[in-house]
């Protein structure tokens, strides 16, 4: 599948990598929906997490990407929306796996621990790496709860 869109949303803490990563994608013509934080002023990160997992799931995107200060706030967030897999990623191999294995849908990313050109890179990967399936599609079907309620 090739990705056409994308959601991004951050907090206070994200925004400045949010911006780098968005001009980035936007030069690989890449549609990309802003769901804020438009600034560094303090905001709440489930604010604009739960805009981005709304858009993933209605499929409004292909996929999303989400920031705060240590990626665990918003994670945390996005991963309460059915259908939604994101992943907290801090390294290419973890970005990698994380598609490979899980399917993520959304990368959460720690802007306190990785710098501007580092994300860049990890959203890369994350936008091209395939799902394997197979053995990983198994896991997955198992991880909706109302199968085994």
């Amino acid at each position: 599948m090739e990705i056409k869109k994308v959601a991004i949303g951050c907090d206070h803490a994200g925004f400045k990598h949010k911006e780098v990563i968005k001009l980035s994608l936007i030069e690989k013509g890449i549609e990309v929906k802003d769901y804020g934080a438009f600034s560094t002023e303090s905001v709440d990160y489930p604010d604009f997490g739960h805009k981005v997992a709304e858009a993933v799931v209605n499929g409004v995107v292909d996929r999303g990407i989400v920031i705060c200060g240590s990626g665990n706030g918003i994670n945390i967030t996005v991963n309460k929306h059915a259908g939604i897999r994101s992943a907290l990623c801090w390294n290419e191999e973890v970005v990698k796996l994380a598609r490979q294995h899980n399917d993520a849908n959304i990368i959460a990313l720690p802007a306190r621990f990785i710098d501007e050109e580092k994300a860049i890179r990890m959203v890369k990967i994350f936008l091209e790496e395939k799902f394997d399936g197979g053995r990983h599609q198994q896991r997955l079907n198992k991880i909706n709860l109302s199968q085994h309620c």
